[in-house]
C-alpha cells in the first residue's frame, strides 16, 4: 500500500516537527491516522520525506523522520506561456494536467486578444500543489506572475522559443522538432489568437513559428499537447 503524500512548502531534513493545519486536519479527521503510522511530505523543491505521526492532532500534528531523499530536477526546461481563458474550469484543467506532465514553468501572458486579464494566483497555487501530489511527483512547476505579451517576447534564458499560432503563414511542426535538452518556451495565444502584429513581433524576437497539428485546438489544449510534444512523450 502506498504511503499518502502531502505538501509542506518548508521542512528540515532530520527531526520531527509540527505540519501545517492544512495538513494536520487531513491527517487527523479525514484519514484518521494513528501514532506510527507513516506519510511522505514534500516541498515542491525535490526533497521527499518519509515519516512516522508522533500526535495527530487537527490543529498540530507532529512527526518524526525516518527518511530523506532529494531529487534531482529535470534537465528539460520546459515553460509555457500561456494566455488565461474566460472558462476558469478550463484553464485550471490545463494547469492540473501540465503539472502532471512535468512542466517547469507556467507564465500567464496577457495578449491582445486575451479577455480575461485577472487570476487567483492562490487558488491557481493549490491547484498545482494538488496536481503534484496527485502524481507523486518531488518538484512543483513554477508559476510565474502575469506578464504583458511585449514583455514575455523579450525573455531571455531559453535556448529555444517557439510560438504556436493559428495564421497560414509558414510554420514548422513542433512535432518531431529537434528538442535535445534545450531550455524551451512555447507561446500560446488566447481563444481569438494572436494578431498578426504579435505573431510578426515574436518573429522578429527570434520565436520560431510552429504547428501542434492539424486540427484547431482550444487554448488549454493547446498548451498541454506543445508541452507533451516539447518534452518528446508524444
Amino acid at each position: 500500500m502506498q504511503l499518502p503524500y502531502f505538501f509542506e512548502e518548508n521542512i528540515p531534513t532530520s527531526g520531527n516537527f509540527f505540519l501545517s493545519e492544512v495538513s494536520s486536519k487531513h491527517i487527523a479527521q479525514v484519514l484518521r491516522m494513528k501514532e506510527g503510522e507513516e506519510l511522505n511530505i514534500i516541498n515542491g523543491k525535490g526533497d521527499l520525506l518519509t515519516t512516522s505521526v508522533v500526535i495527530a492532532n487537527k490543529r498540530k500534528t507532529e512527526v518524526t523522520i525516518k527518511n530523506w531523499k532529494a531529487y534531482s530536477k529535470s534537465n528539460q526546461k520546459i515553460s509555457v506561456a500561456i494566455s488565461p481563458i474566460k472558462n476558469n474550469n478550463r484553464f485550471e484543467w490545463f494547469l492540473e494536467k501540465a503539472t502532471e506532465i512535468g512542466v517547469s514553468e507556467i507564465i500567464p501572458v496577457i495578449c491582445n486578444r486575451t479577455e480575461k486579464n485577472s487570476m487567483k494566483v492562490e487558488r491557481m497555487h493549490n491547484i498545482i500543489v494538488s496536481a503534484m501530489l496527485q502524481s507523486r511527483q518531488a518538484w512543483m512547476p513554477e508559476l510565474k506572475e502575469t506578464v504583458q505579451f511585449p514583455e514575455i517576447i523579450k525573455s531571455a534564458g531559453y535556448e529555444q522559443k517557439f510560438i504556436a499560432h493559428c495564421n497560414d503563414s509558414e510554420k514548422k511542426t513542433l512535432k518531431g522538432f529537434d528538442t535535445g535538452n534545450f531550455s524551451r518556451i512555447i507561446l500560446i495565444g488566447p481563444e481569438g489568437d494572436f494578431t498578426e502584429n504579435e505573431i510578426n513581433a515574436a518573429g522578429q524576437n527570434n520565436f520560431i513559428p510552429v504547428s501542434l497539428g492539424e486540427t484547431r485546438l482550444r487554448t488549454e489544449t493547446a498548451g498541454i499537447v506543445a508541452a507533451v510534444l516539447l518534452m518528446n512523450k508524444f
